[in-house]
């Protein structure tokens, strides 16, 4: 499964075939399609698919981030807005389900909805009709197939009041799960691959090939972020492993121990805030900005917490401080205020210790 390039489905495992069978069959369809599945198994490159591979293909396929936006400009985002509804509305906009007419809407983290906002989509799945932010006269009636998307338990929302009943009912026509990474490891060498031809092409790098003995241990690993995190790992390997091979020293110590942690039995390490911290900003790709800045700035993450964040992206970045940059989902432009701000507030970590 690819999030970076093109739709492609990977895997020639029994979970895969079976799910490759199933995107065909709901391809042909126009049912509404609800899939789930943990963070980072590829729930978007599965609505590509089924949208690609249906009558619909040759038509927009319009993606939704539902957590990324709050609930107005979500709004806007999804119905679209006339001029003048806002401040900041200078013209009207078409929503993404205007824009998708004829094609396919993708809701992804359709679970981080608001119940106001649920509302509004429940209305349009039972009429087809949008109202645009602040137009006060008949709306459009759109021809959309929708497929949502949530790594989230949605049943237990409406137990908790936190989802409407109705609204899961009319999503879930379908339901497609997508099993994890450590359900298919035998996908994980063809995964390797991929990644590996797709990031040589974007990187000036020697290197040429994964070693037996690493394809072993990355196929060994747990993969708790899945498929995105197989794919960050490969575009980190091919900018800092020195080549033109990589090899299990190039793996980062995480991936590396976790076998042999497994076979001995020791005291579990209690979970840390800089654990939690970089795990959002891997697996869930979150900003250091927006994660662990306001958190610091606030007081409520010490100078230890930040110095340990570091840490662990300067060991996997084997002492590159630009890696770690990208490493915390920074763009380029950002590195001399990240470097600032750890000499600022005494952060900095000398990158020699980890070369």
């Amino acid at each position: 499964m690819r999030s970076k390039t093109h739709v492609q489905l990977v895997g020639q495992s029994p979970a895969m075939a079976a799910l490759q069978q199933e995107v065909d069959r709901v391809a042909r369809s126009d049912a509404k399609v609800l899939i789930t599945g943990e963070s980072g198994v590829g729930k978007e490159i599965v609505a590509k698919s089924i949208h690609a591979r249906g009558p619909r293909a040759s038509n927009i396929f319009a993606p939704v981030n539902c957590a990324g936006l709050p609930e107005t400009l979500l709004e806007s985002e999804l119905f679209g807005h006339v001029k003048g509804s806002f401040t900041g509305a200078y013209r009207d906009k078409p929503g993404k389900l205007e824009m998708a007419h004829m094609g396919t809407t993708f809701l992804d983290e359709v679970g981080e909805m608001t119940l106001r906002m649920q509302g509004l989509l429940l209305r349009f799945l039972e009429t087809g009709e949008i109202q645009k932010v602040g137009s006060e006269g008949a709306g459009r009636n759109l021809n959309v197939r929708v497929i949502a998307a949530t790594n989230r338990d949605l049943r237990d929302m409406i137990k908790l009041g936190t989802f409407r009943e109705d609204l899961f009912y009319r999503l879930n026509v379908i339901h497609i799960v997508v099993p994890p990474l450590r359900e298919r490891r035998e996908d994980i060498p063809l995964l390797v691959a991929e990644f590996l031809e797709t990031f040589l092409g974007q990187n000036r790098s020697s290197i040429t090939s994964v070693s037996p003995e690493a394809i072993k241990v990355l196929t060994e690993y747990t993969w708790p972020g899945n498929v995105r995190e197989l794919e960050n790992v490969m575009e980190r390997l091919v900018v800092t492993a020195p080549g033109p091979t990589i090899e299990v020293e190039h793996l980062s110590s995480e991936i590396r121990v976790q076998d042999r942690v497994a076979l001995r039995p020791k005291r579990e390490r209690r979970r840390t805030v800089a654990d939690d911290l970089y795990k959002r900003m891997i697996d869930q790709r979150e900003s250091f900005w927006s994660t662990v800045y306001p958190l610091f700035m606030d007081r409520e993450i010490t100078r230890a917490n930040v110095r340990e964040v570091v840490r662990r992206g300067l060991e996997e970045a084997r002492g590159n401080y630009k890696i770690v940059a990208r490493l915390f989902n920074m763009e380029s432009r950002d590195y001399k205020r990240f470097l600032n701000f750890l000499r600022k507030h005494d952060c900095q970590i000398p990158f020699k210790d980890y070369r």
